[in-house]
Parts: C-alpha cells; sequence; structure tokens
C-alpha cells in the first residue's frame, strides 16, 4: 500500500480534443429544435439575441435555451487559426503566471485526440483523417516547448447515418474503434493508457472494451442536480451521457462489469470530471467546495475539469481558478496539484507505481518453421499485462488494419497468433504492431516490420 499524501486535490483539465467546429445559424437553430422542439422561430441574428435574453416564451424552457446560446456555448472555434491563437495564449508566459498550483507549478492540459474518421456527412466542416487532430497537437506542444501536457484518447462512437457532428453509443457497430487503435500502434507507436467517451456516453460494450486495455477512463459526469437531465432531450431517460446512479464525490472507482455506473470488481478505475460553463454535469462552487472538504478529512480526491479545444479555454481556465480560490479561503490547509491524467489516477490510487516494474513484453515473429504455419510469440519479460490479452494490430499489403485476438497459453503470461487459413496468409501482411498497458499506466508499443 502507499502512503497517500494527504489534504491534496488533484486537478485534472481533461480536453475533449476535436478541432474547429463550424455551426451556422441555422445549424444553430436545427440544434435548438432537436433538444428543446422549438420549431417555430426564425432563424437569424435579431431572434438569436431574443432567445439569449430569454425575450420569447418557450412555456418554461427560456433559461434552458438562453444557456444553451450564452456567448462561451455557442462562440466556437470554427477555424485551425482560432485555436492556433488560443493555444498561443494559454501556453503563454503571461497566462502560467495567472495560475499556478500549490507547489507554484504551471496549469496542466491533457488532450484527449479525436480521429473524425468514416464519416460519409460533415456539415459542421470537422477536420477529417487518422492522426489530423493527434499529429497536430503533437507538433504544437513540441512548438511551445510544453513537457507538462500529455496526449490522451476521445473516441466517438458512429452515428447510424453516419454524420460527423453526431455520436451514438454503441461500440460493437463502431468497426473505426479498431481502425483507429491500429493505426495509432503501427503509424504512430502509440497507444493510450486513459480515456474519454464521446458525449461522455458510456454502455456495457464499451464497459467490457476499455475492460480489456485501458486502465483508467475520467468520464463520470454525475451531479447532484439529476432533474436537469430530463429537461434537455439529448440526456432525457438516460439517453447519452448516463452517469445517475454513479458516485458523485470526487473519488475513482472500479466499475461493476454489468454496469460501469456501480462499484464493482473490474479492473479498470473510473474518474468523475465535470464540465465548466456548461448546460449539463456543470462545474459549480458547491462542487469545488465538495472536493476540498474531502480533501481536508485527508481522503483521496481526484477532480475532473472537462473541456472542449472548440471553446474559450481561457474563460474555462479562469472560471475554475476562481472556484478554486473561493474554496481555498474555506479550506486553508488543503493543497491543490495540477496534474496529468495519467497521474492523477495514479495518486489517488492505493498502488505505488514508482515500485512497480513497466510492462516489457518480447516479441518474436516465426516465418519458417518445417512444422507448423507462420506464427507470432508474445511473452511478458516484466511487469503484468492489464487485462486478458495484449492489443493485436496488423496491416496488410492492401492498406487494411486489422485487430484480431491473440491465442492464450497455459501460464497466463505468454500469446501467440498463427498466419493460416483461419486467419490470414503472413504473405498479405506488411506490419505488425502490439501495445499493452499494466494496471498503473504503463505503456508497452512495438510494431514489427513483415514484408
Amino acid at each position: 500500500m502507499v502512503q497517500m499524501t494527504k489534504s491534496i486535490i488533484n486537478i485534472v483539465h481533461v480536453v475533449d480534443t476535436e478541432g474547429p467546429l463550424n455551426e451556422s445559424l441555422k445549424a444553430t437553430f436545427e440544434r435548438l429544435s432537436d433538444l428543446y422542439q422549438i420549431h417555430n422561430i426564425a432563424p437569424n441574428k435579431k431572434n438569436l439575441l431574443k432567445l439569449r435574453n430569454s425575450e420569447f416564451n418557450l412555456n418554461g424552457k427560456e433559461k434552458l435555451v438562453a444557456k444553451m446560446l450564452n456567448s462561451h456555448l455557442s462562440n466556437y472555434n470554427d477555424t485551425w487559426d482560432k485555436i492556433d491563437k488560443m493555444l498561443g495564449e494559454i501556453f503563454s508566459k503571461d497566462f502560467n503566471k495567472k495560475y499556478r498550483d500549490s507547489w507554484g507549478k504551471n496549469w496542466v492540459f491533457n488532450w484527449h485526440c479525436l480521429d473524425h474518421v468514416g464519416y460519409k456527412f460533415n456539415p459542421r466542416k470537422r477536420t477529417l483523417g487518422h492522426h489530423k487532430i493527434f499529429d497536430y497537437y503533437r507538433k504544437a506542444l513540441k512548438k511551445f516547448k510544453i513537457r507538462q501536457d500529455t496526449i490522451y484518447w476521445h473516441f466517438h462512437p458512429m452515428s447510424i447515418h453516419r454524420e460527423a457532428h453526431r455520436c451514438a453509443t454503441s461500440y460493437f457497430n463502431s468497426n473505426e474503434l479498431f481502425q483507429i487503435l491500429c493505426k495509432k500502434i503501427i503509424e504512430r507507436k502509440w497507444f493510450p493508457s486513459v480515456f474519454r467517451a464521446g458525449f461522455q456516453a458510456e454502455r456495457p460494450d464499451s464497459n467490457w472494451f476499455l475492460e480489456q486495455w485501458i486502465p483508467f477512463d475520467i468520464t463520470n459526469m454525475s451531479t447532484e442536480d439529476v432533474d436537469i437531465l430530463n429537461k434537455n432531450i439529448d440526456f432525457k431517460n438516460g439517453r447519452s451521457g448516463d452517469w445517475r446512479l454513479a458516485t458523485k464525490e470526487w473519488k475513482v472507482y472500479h466499475p461493476d462489469h454489468d454496469n460501469y455506473q456501480i462499484e464493482g470488481s473490474c479492473r479498470r478505475w473510473i474518474g468523475r470530471a465535470l464540465n465548466p460553463l456548461n448546460r449539463i454535469g456543470s462545474f459549480t462552487q458547491l462542487e469545488m467546495n465538495k472536493a476540498f472538504n474531502r480533501a481536508n478529512q485527508n481522503l483521496p480526491t481526484l477532480v475532473g475539469v472537462a473541456s472542449h479545444d472548440f471553446r474559450d479555454l481561457r474563460e474555462e481556465v479562469k472560471f475554475i481558478s476562481n472556484l478554486i480560490q473561493n474554496s481555498k479561503k474555506k479550506y486553508p490547509n488543503v493543497k491543490f496539484k495540477f496534474c496529468s491524467s495519467l497521474e492523477g489516477f495514479r495518486n489517488v490510487i492505493e498502488l505505488d507505481h514508482k515500485k512497480i516494474k513497466p510492462i516489457k513484453l518480447k516479441i518474436v515473429l516465426h516465418k519458417n518453421l518445417k512444422n507448423d504455419v507462420p506464427n507470432l510469440k508474445i511473452e511478458t519479460l516484466q511487469g503484468k499485462v492489464f487485462g486478458p490479452q495484449p492489443f493485436l494490430a496488423i496491416e496488410t499489403k492492401q492498406g487494411r488494419f486489422i485487430h484480431d485476438n491473440l491465442d492464450f497459453s497455459l501460464d497466463g503470461k505468454t500469446w501467440s497468433y498463427a498466419f493460416h487459413a483461419d486467419t490470414l496468409s503472413i504473405n498479405d501482411v506488411k506490419n505488425i504492431g502490439i501495445a499493452a498497458n499494466d494496471n498503473v499506466g504503463n505503456t508497452f508499443v512495438k510494431t514489427l516490420k513483415v514484408n
């Protein structure tokens, strides 16, 4: 057991990193219709201003609509130039001087990057293609010499009509899921240890998927105000991000196998993150006070702040910082620490990651065997793989990216994969990638060039 550092809040600012979002005036009114069934107001700037000022009679929905249309939520970063400008400011020395933790360290952003792939319709002009957003942020962090920020993973399940501005809930219906991870392993030598669900929506299939490979998930958005969900059609009756049964405390937990919202015996950990200046899962002063009170009782405390890069992160940091300072006055003995997503989880779980040797695997491809078909063997040299097996990624000569199951051994530490008629011929394979995490988020990635 690790000796917990007392009276400290670990603050993890997670950014759903999706690139620019372009929403026309007409599209804004279409969203108004989708969310609140308001159909009879002409889409023009004059009416938009009236709706923001609650000047229409909307049968009790005036405040909800005004919040949805407030300037922060509807003024998007709709070009990469605007995101460039925002990053230039939040990475600047002047910005970092304003926002320091109790140790004088800079604010930390965690960029949970999304790949927009497989879509047929793109009305919001999303940036489409594998690695597009991932590569942009890798280059930006290098350009500005930002060492404290880290890139993690964000995923949107494919919508039924393959629309880039919508997000479904089924991972089993989203073959893009495996292609994205295969390409990240083989083409970028990268595999995620921390996850954020698109639209904060999880279901049994995503719970089971993550349980195989990803140890940490910061998606819980449960709040005290449950009634607000049923006032918004996209969250009514458990739609989208349903966390009504999840803990409302600033703690992490192992989910149940059948219900990700309640505590159970799964391996992975789920943390809680709320949304500043938002209409759902809102971060309030009450929530920050709860976090400080919990830490004041010497309980391990992880506070997630959930944002999007297509909104103004400067305003959201300012808002959260004010909440911190107000709570600090009530609880002067509590310290707060800005963390990476991985560091935040490690600081609150009861495992000393510094004493755990990182996972290491030995990968051997046997191509020319007299008494067997070509096969891949994966052996654990150090540590223990999180989940039942490493992640296997295959790139074919035809440019397909395929994930497949491995064959298990009797010792539980070795796996294999045979290239034969039931799988595919080794002559069709261009590259192979193997990735795995251990239970504290150490990541192993190795690729082999075959042909």
